[in-house]
């Protein structure tokens, strides 16, 4: 499938500040599931520094602007060839050892009904295959956790978000991660795309998933707000501990000033 991206993020200062300093991590990842046709970053005014792919694979550029500044717009577009690998990430250069993914984060932090959420779903897989156990660990997030957008906030921890009940594609990649660090699995949060239909359950256009590492297989990825694997219709781009250390842009201002932010994505289906 051939998808094409449009995306800004546009944020707006009520006072002039005198600069902005910005780490990027917006260029779709290279690997056997997707291959870039296009992609453009674009920041009028910007002067562009290091470029770099960190040690998790991801494309990671930092951005300069000078000041007086009071927007900041962020556009992107592209277009990704994707094909269906099952969930399987294969050809993805990376030097991180996923054990480094058994660290948890406050936001992805197991309590004692997490602790519950994985006996339930574990039970009588004590010598199951991982895979087998990771699709049951997926299964029980997306049972526990209904698609709603609006019940919870940037900062809605896992506990939180499973104790609510309710929550976006954040809430279940962080309980998702939760629910693999108590079952001893290595899991990480991943950013991206997804082109799906308003019939088709949570269309979130910049979507967030889980990936677990299984025995035999490698990074699985495992998208629970979907009850599915990522396909065809996803487009990988960054990966971190959570959504935090994930976060596409990460930045800071130079001077004190309010900060509004407004973020219009599409993903379409491109002709082929």
């Amino acid at each position: 499938m051939r998808l094409r991206v449009s995306h800004v993020t546009r944020y707006r200062f009520d006072v002039p500040v005198r600069g902005v300093v910005q780490s990027h991590r917006l260029i779709p990842a290279e690997c056997e599931g997707q291959k870039v046709l296009d992609w453009r970053v674009e920041v009028e005014g910007a002067t562009w520094g290091a470029a770099f792919r960190d040690g998790a694979g991801d494309q990671v550029r930092t951005m300069v602007l000078s000041g007086p500044v009071l927007e900041v717009a962020v556009a992107i577009a592209g277009e990704v060839e994707t094909t269906d690998t099952a969930g399987v990430l294969r050809g993805h250069r990376e030097a991180v050892p996923p054990l480094a993914y058994r660290r948890t984060t406050r936001r992805t932090r197991p309590d004692k009904a997490i602790a519950a959420l994985v006996r339930r779903a574990l039970e009588g897989c004590d010598t199951a295959p991982d895979l087998d156990r990771a699709h049951a660990l997926a299964a029980a997030v997306a049972d526990a956790i209904v698609y709603a957008p609006g019940e919870t906030h940037a900062h809605t921890t896992a506990a939180e978000a499973l104790a609510q009940g309710a929550g976006v594609c954040q809430d279940h990649t962080h309980v998702m991660i939760a629910a693999a660090s108590q079952a001893g699995m290595p899991a990480r949060y991943v950013t991206g795309y997804l082109h799906a239909s308003s019939e088709e359950g949570a269309h979130e256009a910049s979507h967030a998933w889980a990936e677990l590492h299984v025995t035999g297989l490698g990074w699985v990825g495992f998208d629970a707000a979907n009850k599915c694997c990522p396909n065809e219709h996803y487009i990988r781009v960054g990966s971190g501990l959570d959504a935090e250390d994930a976060a596409p842009i990460r930045g800071v201002t130079r001077g004190g000033a309010e900060e509004s932010m407004q973020v219009t994505v599409a993903v379409e289906a491109a002709q082929q």
